[in-house]
């Protein structure tokens, strides 16, 4: 199995729990996060650290999500909704739970299409979540 790769049947996927997805979109928005941050030259571990904490949480992923809530198909869109009303066992001191909820709707989408192996859509989205607005 190539992990950089997956490209599960949908089956597979299907099998797993939304918090399961969840768990996987969060290390690939994450590392999308930390990507993009090198790419635009921060070099330096602190600074690294502290922009990728700016991205990756609750209130900044909430936000992101409806950002791209129109551009999800109508699958994604499902997939989003299920792990948004997903039962989570704690949310974080700092985040709403309303935030905490949609967070998790966007990390399982990123699970859900990174396992699928779609990286073009997952590109397209993080752009879309990261395009300045004019």
């Amino acid at each position: 199995m190539d992990y950089f790769n997956p490209q599960l049947d949908i089956r597979e996927i299907n099998n797993l729990s939304m918090l399961g997805l969840a768990h996987v979109g969060d290390a690939v928005y994450e590392l999308m996060t930390r990507t993009l941050l090198c790419a635009e030259g921060h070099a330096q571990a602190s600074d690294l650290h502290h922009r990728t904490v700016e991205y990756v949480n609750a209130s900044f992923q909430a936000a992101a999500a409806a950002k791209i809530l129109s551009l999800l198909t109508e699958e994604e869109l499902g997939v989003y909704k299920r792990a948004r009303n997903a039962k989570v066992h704690s949310v974080p001191h700092h985040a709403q739970v309303s935030e905490y909820h949609a967070a998790t709707g966007l990390e399982a989408l990123f699970g859900y299409l990174f396992l699928q192996g779609k990286k073009d859509r997952l590109n397209e989205l993080f752009h879309a979540i990261h395009r300045e607005e004019p």
